[in-house]
């Protein structure tokens, strides 16, 4: 399995790079947009702004290698919201992957960013969600979300309910942290390594 993880700058790529080696695989790191086009799995971790993710990705030349990435992706937290169309957040055009908008939580019933547990609710099932139970919590951070759409699998509420699992086709994100969030991430994680392309 060649999986590697693309190095955005902005993203706690140690910890990914972990998870997955407690599934026995190990990972690659490369800000390579040459080298990561030849990967059969490849993750878009991300923290931080938009705006700097964005940036990040169209200084190494990713935005266009990510916006043609055939096989298996998988974008996690920011790195999911950097998939879509647009971000609310400085403004800012994404990679298109997906259709929609990154819109601020603030205005909801609790503080930003969102941060800890919170529940999975599982709108359709999947493969990504093979043995994975409704109402399963996973660990959160983050100040911006997708509203839900055809492309969500599972959903969150925090104020309001957002997209926190997505897939259209080879593209599949998480709002959570999957590397952060123990039995049940580490499951996603296999899934993802599992998936037919």
């Amino acid at each position: 399995m060649s999986l590697m993880i693309a190095d955005t700058g902005c993203a706690n790529l140690a910890s990914v790079r972990f998870a997955f080696a407690r599934l026995g695989v190990n990972a690659i790191i490369s800000s390579a947009p040459e080298e990561l086009a030849l990967a059969e799995r490849l993750v878009l971790p991300g923290v931080g702004s938009a705006n700097a993710g964005m940036q990040a990705l169209r200084t190494n030349g990713l935005d266009e290698m990510l916006g043609e990435f055939p096989r298996p992706l998988l974008g996690v937290c920011l790195g999911l919201q950097l998939l879509f169309d647009h971000s609310d957040e400085g403004d800012t055009d994404c990679l298109g992957r997906l259709h929609g908008a990154a819109e601020s939580l603030s205005g909801t019933a609790g503080p930003v960013p969102h941060m800890g547990w919170n529940t999975l609710n599982i709108c359709q099932m999947d493969p990504i969600l093979s043995g994975l139970e409704d109402r399963t919590y996973v660990y959160f951070v983050h100040s911006f979300a997708i509203k839900p759409s055809p492309d969500t699998l599972a959903v969150t509420t925090y104020g309001t309910n957002f997209s926190a699992i997505v897939r259209r086709d080879n593209i599949y994100g998480c709002q959570f942290h999957p590397e952060r969030s123990g039995k049940p991430g580490a499951l996603i994680l296999q899934n993802f390594l599992d998936v037919n392309p």
